[in-house]
């Protein structure tokens, strides 16, 4: 117990050094495309990934000027659709009613990435098949190499966590951490912080 901490951060600093940072570094190119050519960016996850999402949409509508929404932001429709047409499709019609295109990205935030045979986030499966059917970026932060979205797209970034007693609290971390790299980066950043 009196270890946990430094286990804790020794992984996170750890999983700092084995980072791709060339895949990062392209996920900044790409999104810098996507706002000049004026495509909207659309996150979603589930859980503490919803969460993430919704703290991404600001930093990356206010300091990079990419028109970004959160899927998971409007909970009346959520829970609507959720309710009316099943928690599988949630987001994909939430994209169909946004009128996805190609000039557009989806960004997803998750721990596993997806997996239909197990059941588990169905609802990004569903809406992966989707902006892969309407041709548009597909990235990804995930902490699974097996993930359903490695295998529609190259823009995502495998958190290696080792230590599965960590893997969640440790892989949604390095959401914020990864796109805070993002937001901050040169080829982004257009506004400046406060602090």
């Amino acid at each position: 117990m009196q270890n946990h901490s430094k286990h804790f951060f020794k992984d996170v600093s750890d999983i700092s050094s084995m980072l791709n940072h060339d895949l990062i570094n392209n996920f900044a190119k790409n999104l810098r495309k996507l706002r000049n050519d004026k495509g909207r960016l659309f996150f979603l996850g589930v859980g503490g990934s919803a969460a993430n999402g919704s703290h991404a949409v600001n930093d990356f509508r206010k300091i990079c000027n990419i028109e970004s929404y959160c899927i998971t932001d409007n909970v009346s429709e959520l829970t609507a659709r959720t309710n009316d047409e099943g928690w599988d499709t949630t987001f994909s019609n939430w994209l169909k009613i946004s009128n996805l295109s190609k000039k557009d990205a989806i960004f997803v935030f998750s721990v596993g990435g997806g997996n239909i045979s197990k059941k588990v986030s169905v609802n990004i499966v569903n809406a992966i098949k989707f902006a892969d059917k309407k041709k548009c970026k597909i990235f990804g932060i995930i902490g699974n190499k097996n993930g359903y979205i490695t295998k529609k797209s190259k823009n995502v970034i495998i958190v290696p966590c080792k230590n599965n007693k960590y893997k969640t609290p440790i892989v949604e971390s390095f959401h914020a951490l990864i796109w805070h790299c993002l937001v901050s980066h040169p080829q982004l950043q257009i506004n400046k912080t406060k602090w």
